[in-house]
């Protein structure tokens, strides 16, 4: 046999001739891992999918099927013939798949946005859901009407938060009400996160705030499959409300969020806690809830049906278990709201606790692979979001790493004492928590610009007492809840929750809890993904080759430079680069949502302060009329008044005219400014969204949202053209 691709292998490969050799070596690797292959079907897929929304055009709708097409037809032409290699054929098949589920996906996505702000106006609609947040209540309707717009004007689906001074809402109920809407914000900056793109997707259409009290006029159909939707979130209200009244506070709050999914409740404070700490995963039903939730069950039932005389002798009770543990493992997923990270989990439980009742192998690669295709192709916008790919990171690094453990004789069949036990228990979680922190960071790196530096230690005291504790007590709960009995269990729940909470404010008060991770490429988060998944789906030595992938990747970051100028598309906000790297703002009392985007994604906690209202500070010098900024033998004007417009108009290269109508109010239709390369004004900001500026030596570099973005159905038409 020709030996494995290792260290010296790619030391060999530097020499004259060697890459030729090392893709000979290679490909002797790939054929040695001919079993693996399947697991990359998923990965061209997802690929598929990439590439339909990586592009800043929407493209025909032939094109998908078109490239699905071509690679059924390559496929059956090479497959069984001489000299042939199907391998590019077949690539493109599943890529081509991938794209026609995207595209289907958006052509049969709800409904329009909102297009511009409305409002006071009357809104009515059927409650989907209710969310009891700690000083007011958000409702989602469907079924909307608005008074000023017409039906096709009308998103599927709006999202109000009312006054906690309310009649009790429950879902289902028909109700009527005076809101102000306005639609999903676009990014708060070029490469930020597109909230556009999720609601067109998901919903909602239209975001706003209620003036006073719900009138109800209608409650949910009793009968019918609607019927039964409304049942299932009525059934998540009413435990979550039975959960707070017996469970007070903080601690309420957490153990509904853990019971059915519902963090509305969970104060600001604790959330913080929760993620400093690295505890965040906790609180979204996953692979650890499911699966304890499932494993409870799946022991409780055989433990219970051994004790029955002869049953265990002539019945296979260790497969009614499993039935068990599946129904019940799918209660709980739809209990909880059934997100992406939840439907995961089911799926590839429910895969291994079937190999349980056929007597076949449980957990593999293969059934992650499965799990991600079923999801992508039924929601292949799923991809682009933090939960798919932050539980698919985790679940895969996990079951490769474990994959290798299971193949050591040394972890094997060993007889272990009690003390022993306990020990490899917290050496299990130790390295659980590390190969799932290490898999997860890039990509909390790059979504949420920010590291948990002593996640490890909060897990190792959090983990346990959510799996021996916490999740056991609540699923005594839940049996206990058609008897009246919940109370009993929900107490120590309550007890342990407590605990884990305390661990996340300890944890997360420690210097250094978070580090901030400035901003890096999608190219880099492409290299990280491809890199890590040649690692984790490989077995022999070739895997090693994807480990230099994931460092570029991840150090991609220095390949980019933070903007020198940006201004928010409402023209609230605009922040300037310093020399030493920071920024400093034009506001600190609006747009803190914007501005907290724009400095994580730099890389920074704070802005070093805002621009003086008159006189210099640093390179920005400001008076009545606006700001000058000057930087590399380039001024940048922010004016304000006409005066200051007309001044700027000779000396400035860009102006932002942070006013509407300052230009016209000027030069009405007679000659513009000649000198600037560039006007900015209230209009370009609505139509093009937020800027972002490089200031160079050679030249300037300008990009603003919808640039990046492009021209596809879910940015904002109207606002775009008017």
């Amino acid at each position: 046999m020709r030996q494995q691709i290792g260290i010296k292998t790619i030391i060999t490969a530097l020499s004259p001739n060697g890459a030729r050799w090392l893709w000979l070596e290679l490909a002797q690797a790939l054929a040695q891992e001919r079993e693996r292959w399947v697991l990359w079907i998923p990965v061209f897929c997802g690929a598929g999918i990439a590439a339909y929304f990586y592009l800043n055009f929407e493209p025909p709708l032939w094109v998908g099927p078109a490239l699905t097409l071509i690679g059924i037809a390559g496929t059956y032409l090479s497959v069984g013939r001489e000299n042939s290699h199907p391998l590019v054929a077949i690539v493109l098949l599943f890529l081509g798949i991938g794209f026609s589920s995207a595209q289907f996906a958006t052509w049969s996505a709800d409904g329009p946005l909102l297009e511009n702000e409305i409002g006071p106006v009357d809104v009515s609609g059927q409650i989907k859901k209710v969310e009891y947040q700690p000083k007011s209540i958000r409702v989602t309707l469907e079924k909307v009407r608005i008074s000023t717009l017409a039906p096709d004007k009308i998103p599927n689906s709006v999202r109000i938060v009312m006054s906690a001074k309310q009649s009790r809402l429950t879902s289902g109920d028909w109700i009527r009400i005076r809101a102000t809407l306005k639609p999903p914000s676009p990014p708060a900056m070029p490469g930020a996160f597109d909230f556009q793109r999720q609601s067109f997707f998901n919903g909602p259409g239209a975001v706003g705030f209620s003036f006073g009290r719900a009138v109800i006029e209608g409650s949910a159909p009793k009968t019918g499959t609607k019927a039964a939707a409304f049942y299932i979130e009525q059934l998540r209200e009413n435990i979550n409300a039975s959960v707070r009244e017996t469970i007070e506070g903080e601690k309420g709050a957490v153990a509904s969020a853990l019971m059915t999914g519902d963090r509305a409740a969970i104060g600001k404070d604790v959330m913080a806690a929760m993620r400093d700490s690295g505890l965040a995963h906790l609180l979204a039903i996953s692979g650890l809830h499911v699966g304890l939730v499932a494993g409870i069950l799946f022991f409780s039932v055989r433990a219970l049906l051994v004790f029955v005389p002869g049953l265990v002798l002539n019945h296979p009770v260790k497969k009614w278990a499993a039935v068990v543990a599946i129904i019940g493992a799918l209660g709980y997923a739809i209990i909880s709201g059934a997100t992406v990270p939840t439907q995961r989990a089911f799926l590839m439980l429910a895969f291994v606790l079937l190999a349980v009742i056929f007597d076949r192998q449980g957990i593999s690669m293969r059934v992650v692979a499965w799990a991600a295709m079923a999801i992508m192709l039924v929601s292949p916008q799923s991809i682009l979001g933090a939960s798919f790919q932050l539980s698919f990171a985790a679940v895969i690094a996990l079951v490769a790493f474990y994959e290798e453990i299971r193949e050591r004789e040394k972890y094997q069949n060993h007889q272990r004492s009690f003390w022993r036990v306990g020990a490899y228990y917290v050496l299990g979680v130790a390295m659980t928590t590390l190969v799932a922190g290490l898999a997860t960071a890039p990509f909390a790196a790059f979504h949420f610009n920010s590291v948990a530096t002593f996640g490890l230690l909060g897990n190792l005291l959090a983990v346990p007492l959510t799996a021996i504790w916490i999740m056991p007590a609540a699923v005594a709960s839940f049996v206990l809840m058609p008897f009246g009995l919940e109370g009993i269990a929900l107490h120590a729940m309550g007890a342990g929750v407590e605990m884990v909470i305390w661990v996340a404010k300890t944890v997360s008060s420690m210097p250094g809890a978070v580090r901030v991770a400035p901003a890096f490429p999608m190219w880099g988060l492409a290299l990280v993904i491809m890199g890590g998944l040649w690692v984790a789906l490989w077995k022999q030595k070739i895997r090693i080759l994807g480990f230099p992938i994931v460092v570029l990747g991840m150090t991609s970051s220095v390949f980019m430079s933070p903007p020198d100028i940006i201004v928010s598309s409402n023209g609230e906000l605009a922040a300037i680069k310093t020399t030493d790297g920071g920024y400093v703002v034009s506001t600190l009392s609006k747009a803190k949502f914007e501005r907290n985007i724009w400095l994580r994604r730099a890389g920074l906690n704070r802005a070093d302060g805002k621009w003086p209202k008159n006189g210099k500070s640093g390179d920005v010098s400001c008076d009545g009329g606006g700001c000058i900024f000057s930087k590399q033998n380039h001024n940048v004007s922010f004016v304000r008044n006409e005066d200051a417009f007309a001044e700027d108009c000779a000396s400035a290269e860009i102006i932002f005219a942070m006013k509407k109508g300052i230009e016209k109010a000027v030069f009405g239709d007679g000659p513009r400014c000649t000198k600037p390369e560039l006007i900015v004004t209230m209009h370009d900001l609505e139509k093009n969204g937020a800027y972002a500026i490089w200031l160079k030596r050679d030249g300037v570099r300008v990009q603003t949202v919808n640039e990046m973005r492009g021209n596809r159905p879910w940015v904002n038409v109207l606002k775009k053209n008017k």
